[in-house]
This record gives C-alpha cells, structure tokens and sequence, in this order.
C-alpha cells in the first residue's frame, strides 16, 4: 500500500502538466506525426513499386535493399519522437520526486533538447528498445504502432504446428523480456544523468542485477492494474451497447447510432488509456530507480530548472499557451478526421485498411433503386460508396438506369436506347417502389456527381452498353473529368471491352471488372485495376490472389448477416449491398473482439 502511495504521489505533484502534455502529445500522434509516418511509409511504397501490402508480397517487399535502408530511417524518426514523450514524462517524474513543479513549456525544451540526443552515433541502438521492448510496458507511440500490426493468423498458426518454431518463438519472448529487465532503467540514466545510451545499459543491468523478482511483481501488478481499469471501461461499454440496443431495438436505423456510440466509447478509452499508460508505467519504473539508488547509495543526478513558473505573470503566460497549444491540437484532429471521413487520408496496407460500404442502386432496400432519392438515402445511412448504372439515351446523354428496358421501372415497354432524355425525364420510377415516391425522375450522370461532390461520397459508375451507343466510354470519361471526379470514382463493367476502350482513352481512369463467375488467374486482365466479384464466387484464394496483385477486391450483392460476414473474414476490400445499415452493423461488430460481441450478445438475450 505504501508502494502504491508513493507512486501517486510520483504522479500527483506535476499532475496537471503531465495531463496537458499526454493530451498534447497523442493529439499531435493522431492529427500530424501519424499521417506523417504514413505518408513517409507511402513514398516508400511509391518508391519500391508496391501500391498495396499483403500478407503474400510483404516478405518481398521487405527484404528490398531500398525498403531496408528507409524503413531503418524512419524506424529512427519513431524512436526520436517517441523519446520526447518518455523523456517528458521521467522530467516531470524526477521534478516531482523533488517537490517542484514544472510548466507545460519547460517541459516540451527539456523533452526536445533531450530527444535529440538520439542522432548521436552512439544512440542509434535506442531504437531498437523503443520499438521491440517498450511495448512490452505499453509505452509510447512507437508501441501503439506495433501492438496495432495484429501478427496474421497463419503465421501463429504456422509456429504453432511446429513444435521447433513454437519453441524459438517462446525463446525469442523470453529474451526481449530478460532484456526489457536487464535495460528497465536505461531511459533515466539517459534522460537525467545525460550518459550515452550504451553506458545507460550498463549502468542499468547494473542497479536491477538483485532486483528483478521485486521489480517483475512490482511491474506486473500495474500492467495487472492499468488492464484492470481498461477492463472495466470496456465492460462499461457494454453494458452502454445493451442498454442502447434494447432502447432502439424498434428502430432499425437507429442500430447504426448505437453501434457507433460504442465505437466511439470505446474508441475514447482506448485514446485515455494510451495517455494515461505511459506516466503510470513510468511512476512504477521511476519509484523504483529511486530505491534501488537509495538501497545502493547512489548518488541521483538532478536536473536544474530554471524557476520560471514563480512570477505570476509568466504563469498567466505559459496557461494562455498551453490553451492555444491545446486547441491548436484540437483543430489539426479535426482536419485529419475530416481528411478520413472524405477520403483524402487512406492507409493502403491490408491490415490496417478499413472495409468500405457501397449501396447498391443507392439505398435501394429503402428507396426506389438509382434515384437521387436513393442516393440521398445512402448519405444518411452512413454508405461509402453509391454504386450506379448508366445509359445513353437515343440524344447521347448519360443517364441512370440498370434495366435496357423501362417496363419493371416506369411502366412502358420501351427500350432506353429508342427514348430521348426529354422523355425519359418525364417517367415517374418511384411509384413502382411505393406510391409515396411518385414522381421521382430518372437523373442524368452530372446530376448523381454533383450530389457526390456535395456530399463527399464516392461513386461506382457501372456502364451497362446495348451496343446502339456513340462514343459511350469517352462521353463518360469526358464527364468525369469535366466535373474533376476522376479521384473520387471508379469506372466498372461487365463487359471488359468496355475497361479496354476507357483505359485506351484514358488510362489514369480507375476500372474495375464486373465478373459474375471468377476462376482462375484473373490478374491478368490487365485492363482492370480492381475486380467486382459475385459473392459466392469470392474465395480465400481469389482474395489473396488479387491482393498480391496490388489490387482490391469488391463482393456484390451481399445482404445477409451470414454473407456480409463471411466477405469480413476472407477480407474483401468493399461490400456492395442493398442493406447499408446491416453491412455497417456487421463491421462495426466486427472491430470489437470476439469476447466482447459474445457478451454482447448474450446480455442482451438475458442471461441466465
């Protein structure tokens, strides 16, 4: 209990400082210093010739002499930002140890002065402790990086099978964690007593060399307890998703709300307790280092400090920053967030790809299919992606329709290619649906891009030819480009001579081929960028194959929970559906663990 006692107080003293710069920092990781490593890894890609990772191309990828000497580069950038957040969070330990407190800007020139360290020849090895041991105590952005890259299933499969590899595994997790004891207190000495990172290694082995059974418990029981807490914020959540589902069980829509307040929750928790696993960590590593150099009579170097903090006018000062630094931070999350939600932010490697939604016909369940109304109902429901057929009316304008003929839709037997737009543009194909929809109109091509456009949604613009066309493909194309629409669509078709004419005219246009049966090699089909699969011929190897061809892999039509499913497992890149809200549902339950959508699901049927 006193252990405990005096690791609060470790975190008690300079609380409000290390709060701001935790906030601070992991605003900064998620707005700027992300999207920046992602952006460095994309030139990487760009660089080494691959457009997209799979488990299939990653081994090639890696041992490309190009990829190693610039993955090694940014490796190091990692470390030295993930040494500004350790060596802030030992300063304002070792400030509070002392009884001082510290300001938010004193803080950030010590923690930049002491990252920069980690340039010096001699330092280079920290690297490989911030990233290979640090995550062992949860600690830093480094580790959130790693401990986000989930090892593939057929690898744990794989060692496991082999009685040889299992045991090299398990040797290899014993020595990163002899290692991550031999080297606990590396980081202070670094940080406080200013010795090269080599010496900090020694000195380090040196002061646990008696210690590790108090400092293994020690350390275990504030993982055990950060866990804990972690722990019952999830379950927390839970019981949130319980209380929500059956508060909207009524409400199909309103599912998706639910789901994604949970997300959300515990999207947050995770954010708080990132923040928070750091300086816990560190309190225990620190309380530590202080007894062992007492037990030791060691002398603890101490950092100077400048005072600044005294004059309350100074004070008011570094307050006024710290909230202009904060909702600096805020504002950039926001842009980064805008950035994802609208596409312009996109991660291309598999595992850390999000699967996307594509309305099929619009929200065709719910609306009359390929209407503004439809498209219009996609938006609200949250899809991805609006999927949409096209024509050419008898005057060569481009209209939305899947049928060649208006019968189903409009009530007369006339084909699409005998009518002009003046006449189509008065049939009513909403009726049809529901009579509530009477009146809703067939909507040209510019008019399904401008409510794109508007609404940042992306669209699949499927060409349907009935051979009586004039110059389909390049009319579309002309369009597309006219609207400057090219980055925010895909051209698809289930005639691959119609891909081969767009990527003749126009080979920046991205294709994607149709296949209602796929069997074989279909990459090359060089006049496909992507491939637009019928479910039930979507198969593990089908996926893998076009993964490793650089190449995403969109399933059609999949409207049951069973089906929606199975495309999450195999990994398809976009599920194209009539059921957007039950396709949301399914992925949103798919980002929690198979644990917690079990219990889930089990509180909300009544437990026994």
């Amino acid at each position: 209990m006193a252990k405990l006692k005096n690791i609060l107080h470790l975190l008690s003293v300079n609380w409000r400082t290390m709060a701001g710069f935790e906030l601070l920092y992991k605003f900064l990781s998620l707005t700027i210093v992300t999207s920046l490593f992602w952006t460095m890894f994309n030139g990487i890609l760009k660089i080494t010739g691959y457009e997209y990772l799979t488990k299939e191309n990653i081994l090639s990828f890696l041992l490309n002499p190009v990829t190693i000497a610039a993955l090694l580069l940014l490796f190091l950038c990692m470390a030295i930002y993930t040494m500004l957040d350790i060596g802030a969070v030992i300063f304002l330990l070792d400030q509070s140890y002392l009884g001082h407190r510290v300001s938010l800007p004193q803080t950030a020139a010590f923690a930049l002065k002491n990252a920069r360290r980690v340039f010096q020849r001699r330092n280079f090895s920290i690297a490989f402790v911030v990233l290979f041991l640090i995550p062992f105590l949860n600690i830093g952005v480094a580790s959130s990086y790693v401990s986000s890259i989930s090892v593939p299933e057929f690898i744990l499969d794989f060692i496991a099978a082999n009685k040889y590899l299992l045991v090299l595994f398990l040797i290899v997790l014993a020595g990163l964690a002899a290692l991550l004891l031999r080297w606990l207190y590396a980081f202070h000495y670094f940080t406080l007593e200013g010795c090269g990172f080599k010496e900090a290694r020694k000195k380090s082995a040196r002061l646990s060399h008696k210690n590790k059974r108090k400092d293994i418990g020690i350390l275990l029981g504030t993982q055990f307890l950060i866990a804990l807490i972690f722990l019952l914020l999830n379950l927390l959540g839970i019981v949130l998703a319980v209380l929500l589902g059956k508060l909207f069980s009524s409400l199909h829509l309103l599912g998706i709300v639910s789901a994604s307040v949970v997300w959300v929750f515990l999207a947050i928790s995770a954010f708080l307790m990132s923040a928070l696993g750091t300086p816990v960590s560190y309190a225990c590593i620190s309380f530590l280092f202080y007894g062992h150099k007492n037990n030791l009579k060691e002398e603890v170097v101490r950092i100077q400090t400048d005072g600044c903090c005294q004059n309350r006018r100074k004070r008011s000062a570094i307050t006024a920053l710290e909230i202009f630094l904060f909702t600096c931070c805020v504002f950039f999350c926001s842009l980064y967030l805008y950035g994802v939600y609208h596409h312009k932010i996109s991660l291309p490697v598999e595992h850390f790809g999000t699967m996307e939604v594509t309305a099929h016909r619009g929200a065709s369940r719910f609306y009359p299919e390929n209407t503004m109304a439809a498209f219009d109902g996609a938006k609200k429901l949250g899809a991805d992606w609006i999927e949409l057929d096209v024509q050419q009316s008898k005057d060569g304008q481009i209209f939305v329709m899947h049928d060649t003929n208006f019968k189903r839709t409009a009530g007369i037997d006339c084909n699409t290619w005998e009518l002009s737009y003046d006449t189509i543009s008065r049939l009513d194909v909403g009726s049809f649906f529901d009579p509530k929809f009477a009146g809703e109109k067939v909507p040209l091509l510019t008019e399904a891009i401008a409510f794109a456009k508007e609404n940042h949604i992306m669209l699949n613009i499927e060409l349907k030819p009935t051979g009586y066309e004039t110059d389909f493909e390049k009319t579309v194309v002309d369009m597309i480009n006219q609207e400057n629409f090219r980055d925010h669509c895909v051209i698809t078709s289930q005639v691959y001579e119609v891909l081969e004419h767009v990527k003749a005219y126009d080979p920046q246009i991205q294709t994607v081929y149709v296949m209602s049966i796929a069997y074989g090699n279909i990459n090359r089909l060089s006049a496909a960028d992507n491939f637009s699969i019928e479910a039930t011929s979507v198969t593990e190897k089908i996926v893998s194959d076009v993964h490793n061809a650089g190449k995403q892999l969109y399933a059609w039509t999949v409207n049951t929970q069973d089906n929606i499913s199975r495309m999450i497992d195999l990994g398809v890149d976009n599920i194209i559906t009539d059921d957007v809200t039950l396709a949301k549902e399914c992925i949103y339950l798919s980002k929690t663990s198979d644990v917690f959508a079990e219990y889930i699901k089990w509180l909300s049927q009544g437990a026994p």
